[in-house]
């Protein structure tokens, strides 16, 4: 495939692009990670003392209730943080180059999101008899957590977009052109951080297959477009809608405002697995055929 608005979208990256700062960078990444929730739990210790710090820790621990769900969203503040951090003091360039032009990222953005909500709003008309939602939260509580909630979704999800097809795509593109090593890799990575096996149970290894195939798809949407904008528009709008909307029970169910009656584990959970495979792959075809036409 040719990708020409990538050539630019890596260009910054290529000055000093040595593997040895990729690495420090990740590492960077890992421990600002590592304070952003240490510093988290440190203003709960200050907000509700000791013994209260303990119960929310457990709450966070589970993302069972709506606290919960927002303390653990907030936490990928730090993920977000350190490849803008890694990318100025070991890379030595701006940080807005993380993300591509910013006009584009939005024109992007939104297109991607009218096309998933189009999608979604199909796909949620595919009945389900089976798996009918059950009311998880009170309309009034649920709505009075919504906006910080979508703030966090879009901190969670712009964070692994910088962190992934960002920073990672862009500075192993500067040293390797196989798309293997920069599109491949990095989605290999991004699956395998979602191996939870006690929690997943047999349905792991399909579940790590779903995400990789959003994230190999949503590197070459940002290879496409030579910004993150869709990528992040259509990963944004797939967990909004997994986390706010309807969830699976167990953890990440605490701010949905509908549970599906089935654990993630069960064999009865398989068919949504291949139906979110098949939806991405649509996502994807149609966001690419629109902005690569809008690019022209």
């Amino acid at each position: 495939m040719q990708y020409s608005a990538h050539t630019p979208f890596v260009a910054p990256a290529r000055q000093n692009s040595e593997l040895w700062r990729l690495f420090l960078g990740l590492f960077l990444t890992a421990v600002v990670y590592a304070l952003g929730v240490a510093a988290i739990f440190g203003l709960v210790v200050l907000w509700s003392g000791v013994d209260g710090a303990q119960s929310w820790l457990r709450e966070l621990a589970g993302s069972a209730g709506p606290t919960g769900t927002i303390l653990l969203l907030a936490t990928f503040v730090g993920m977000a943080l350190g490849p803008m951090l890694a990318v100025r003091f070991l890379h030595r360039r701006r940080v807005q180059s993380l993300f591509g032009p910013m006009g584009q990222l939005l024109r992007d953005f939104g297109i991607a999101f009218l096309i998933c909500a189009v999608v979604f709003a199909v796909t949620a008309l595919i009945p389900t008899p089976s798996l009918t939602p059950l009311p998880n939260l009170e309309m009034s509580l649920w709505l009075s957590f919504l906006p910080l909630a979508l703030v966090g979704v879009l901190i969670q999800t712009g964070a692994e977009e910088v962190l992934f097809r960002g920073y990672m795509q862009q500075q192993l593109a500067a040293r390797f052109s196989s798309p293997v090593m920069w599109m491949v890799l990095p989605s290999a990575i991004f699956a395998g951080l979602h191996y939870q096996p006690e929690i997943m149970g047999d349905n792991t290894w399909l579940m790590m297959a779903a995400v990789f195939v959003f994230a190999l798809l949503a590197a070459d949407l940002t290879a496409v477009t030579g910004n993150i904008g869709a990528a992040w528009s259509m990963h944004f709008v797939n967990n909004a809608l997994a986390i706010l909307l309807v969830a699976t029970e167990g953890p990440l169910s605490g701010l949905a405002l509908y549970v599906a009656p089935i654990s993630p584990s069960s064999e009865e959970i398989r068919p949504l697995f291949y139906l979110d495979i098949a939806t991405t792959v649509a996502l994807w075809a149609v966001i690419r055929l629109v902005v690569r036409r809008q690019a022209t």
